[in-house]
């Protein structure tokens, strides 16, 4: 009856006898609040035996109270001056509204659920009697039914928690929460403003003097096609009493899907769908040492990875690192072959450098192909190995592990896998020679290492997106991955007034009504064509 009731009260609002507020109504109501509050404060003062725990308790609450009337005074003035400068018709983009009775909203505001009214302008001689309200449109309030506000910490609290968390704590520090639906629509909705924003922000100050530029990978679980069907089957009615318990409804929910097969022994594929991240930065020369990092920026996607080489090559030319500067560049890599054959298109000037540690990894796998795990021969060839690697003698590893292979004889138990792994870590080297120059890197104090974006691909993907139970649609994983990067990177409240001031602008040119929120993501991003 109370959700009949308040549907009414929405639909019907004068036969219901609700009215828009006067001005001076409102600040009785303020007035009212304020003094039931300090009434509130000398009675709990008063009282004995009160601690201050249970007295912040109490005020919070009478807190919000009190900022929802002051929010409600504040709109019932700005409503007579707008309503005041709108006159009865204005023109639009070419179009011609009237002024047309007030209309009532619910607005979710960080201090709770606010009502109040608003003119509207009708659209003259439109079949589909759209309009605008003009208070809406001057304030940048939005058709979500929710103020920017809350949206905004709402969905920045998703790009670091699961939905569910992300409305639970919020539920903790203001006054109304949106649901779980709300806030995967508004992050859908943000998402689709991150291409903008990356595109057109404005490069750091007080860059170095050395860029570098970081690539790495990381996979988080996509959705499969048969759970993806499962998801988007039409759910039936629930039928009231069929099933009290939630354990018996759950088995049977079960019962009507058939039985995954089990997996084969070793099988712990998640059907990930590898992101391609970057870290950039800048190193600042004093004397013989580099003093960094300086202005670190993360970006990843779920896109080509050529689409993250573009990004960067066009931030590193922002950055004042473009081709022709003769400024140095530093790229390092796991050694991937696409990451070399992007490094040569898009930064052909720059200095390529494997990660020593994906190097010494593979040192230790043939060491362990020659010798027995865990003994003292073991870990003398991979420090020899270790050592000639930083001194640039190369050359001499490749030449023992060409004489490895001809003493490892071709049969044998377990040779054959032995020979496999000398052959692989033996090719890996000689493809990469150019890229390990490690003794003269060191020299210049230059990076050997992809710790930064290997961290930071943990951070980004790994802490958010690939954590226990959790499938992805890669799109919608998309636009919550662009929106954690500008998390991390610290310009969060920057993209926010960015998309709220845009909104504003868009409103009042164009006499729409503006909404944050999507039920569908952006498409994946696409090659722009922009090599060096």
């Amino acid at each position: 009856m109370a959700a009949i009731s308040r549907l009414t009260l929405i639909r019907n609002p004068e036969r219901d006898g609700e009215r828009a507020k006067t001005a001076a109504e409102a600040e009785a109501d303020l007035r009212r609040v304020f003094d039931d509050v300090t009434a509130a404060v000398r009675s709990a003062a008063n009282e004995e035996g009160i601690s201050f725990k249970a007295f912040e308790g109490l005020l919070l609450s009478h807190a919000f109270a009190l900022a929802r009337a002051a929010v409600v005074l504040f709109l019932v003035l700005c409503e007579t001056r707008v309503a005041t400068a709108y006159g009865s018709s204005v023109e639009r983009g070419g179009r011609r509204f009237r002024v047309a009775p007030a209309q009532p909203r619910s607005l979710t505001t960080m201090f709770g659920v606010i009502r109040y009214w608003r003119t509207y302008m009708r659209e003259v001689g439109a079949e589909t009697r759209c309009g605008f309200h003009p208070l809406d449109v001057v304030l940048g309030l939005s058709a979500d039914r929710f103020s920017a506000n809350v949206l905004s910490h709402a969905v920045r609290l998703a790009t670091k928690l699961p939905y569910e968390e992300a409305r639970s704590i919020m539920a903790w520090l203001v006054g109304a929460v949106p649901s779980t639906e709300v806030i995967e629509q508004a992050v859908l909705g943000l998402g689709r403003r991150t291409a903008d924003w990356f595109l057109n922000a404005s490069a750091p100050a007080g860059d170095g003097d050395v860029l570098v530029i970081q690539f790495d990978g990381k996979g988080a679980p996509q959705v499969t096609a048969e759970e993806l069907a499962r998801r988007r089957v039409k759910r039936g009615k629930r039928v009231i009493g069929a099933c009290p318990s939630p354990r018996h409804r759950g088995r049977e929910r079960r019962k009507r899907h058939p039985k995954k097969p089990r997996r084969k022994k070793g099988d712990h594929s998640k059907n990930a769908k590898v992101a391609t991240g970057v870290v950039m930065y800048t190193l600042r020369r004093e004397g013989k040492r580099l003093l960094g990092p300086l202005n670190k920026w993360v970006y990843a996607s779920f896109g080509p990875k050529e689409h993250v080489f573009e990004v960067a090559r066009r931030e590193a030319t922002k950055r004042g690192f473009g081709p022709g500067s003769g400024k140095l560049i530093q790229i390092l890599t796991d050694g991937d072959t696409d990451f070399a054959l992007y490094i040569k298109r898009y930064f052909p000037e720059a200095i390529h450098t494997l990660d020593v540690m994906h190097v010494i990894e593979k040192l230790w796998s043939a060491a362990s192909a020659l010798f027995r795990e865990g003994s003292v021969e073991l870990t003398r060839w991979a420090e020899l190995q270790r050592e000639r690697l930083y001194d640039a003698r190369i050359h001499l590893i490749i030449d023992d592990l060409r004489q490895a292979l001809q003493v490892t004889a071709k049969t044998g138990l377990g040779n054959r896998g032995k020979r496999a792994r000398l052959v692989e870590v033996k090719r890996y080297l000689e493809d990469r020679l150019e890229l390990m120059n490690y003794k003269e890197l060191r020299a210049q104090d230059l990076e050997i290492g992809t710790g930064q974006v290997e961290g930071a691909m943990k951070n980004v993907i790994g802490r958010r997106c690939d954590q226990g139970g959790m499938r992805w649609i890669k799109e919608r994983a998309e636009a919550l991955l662009q929106l954690r990067c500008i998390e991390i990177n610290g310009d969060w409240d920057r993209f926010i007034n960015k998309v709220h001031d845009e909104n504003r602008q868009r409103a009042c040119s164009e006499g729409l009504r503006i909404r944050i929120q999507e039920k569908t993501a952006a498409p994946l991003p696409v090659l722009l064509g922009c090599a060096a």
